[in-house]
């Protein structure tokens, strides 16, 4: 049921959203050049690895010696501008029809992430990752990593198809409001995730 309401979503978004998708991908090339989309390896479902699709938000800029100059000196404020409306994400639909992803889920983190989870924190592999997920609209990039993580496995434990849909109704609203983008987390060169602290567990 799950699957099939994903392939559905994502095939609508795509229609409705196409006009925006093409302006967003237009828009990307005039100011960064091609390619016009990211990919990225992130581990997914009991972590396999996948490529996800984003707009590109960065600069391919590199010092004398061709290493890639840190986050922070790539991004453009055109690159801003795109990641504080998420419409970088947007290409994420295509991982949705691909398998790769679901419209509800866990973020996909790095795949270096996996090797500091602890037990519990891998089980937020035991589902196809998300466009958005219980993090995404309990404070976004106001939580901490071990804060984000645990409401991850609380959506695995208790995910369905009710709770799905309150999520993605949720998600427009923190979108439409813009709530916990510019938080820390969401800056360029933000700190990664290299292991987890002790806390209490988080309730919804």
């Amino acid at each position: 049921m799950k699957r099939i309401t994903d392939i559905v979503i994502a095939m609508i978004a795509l229609v409705l959203l196409l006009p925006i998708f093409l302006i967003v991908g237009y828009k990307v090339r005039q100011n960064l050049g091609s390619p016009i989309f990211f990919l990225q390896k992130r581990p997914g479902k009991d972590g396999k690895i996948f490529k996800m699709i984003k707009f590109r938000s960065m600069k391919d800029a590199v010092d004398k010696n061709g290493i890639v100059l840190p986050d922070e000196e790539r991004i453009t404020p055109f690159g801003q501008k795109l990641r504080s409306t998420t419409l970088d994400e947007m290409p994420q639909l295509i991982n949705v029809l691909k398998g790769d992803m679901s419209i509800v889920g866990p973020r996909p983190q790095l795949a270096d992430f996996m090797k500091h989870y602890t037990p519990r924190q891998m089980r937020r592999h035991e589902v196809r990752p998300g466009m958005t997920g219980l993090a995404q609209v309990n404070g976004r990039n106001n939580l901490s990593w071990e804060e984000k993580f645990e409401l991850d496995v609380k959506y695995v434990e208790n995910h369905n198809i009710w709770l799905d849909f309150k999520i993605m109704v949720k998600t427009i609203l923190v979108m439409l409001k813009k709530e916990g983008i510019n938080a820390p987390d969401q800056l360029v060169g933000a700190s990664r995730f290299s292991g987890a602290q002790k806390k209490d567990e988080i309730q919804y």
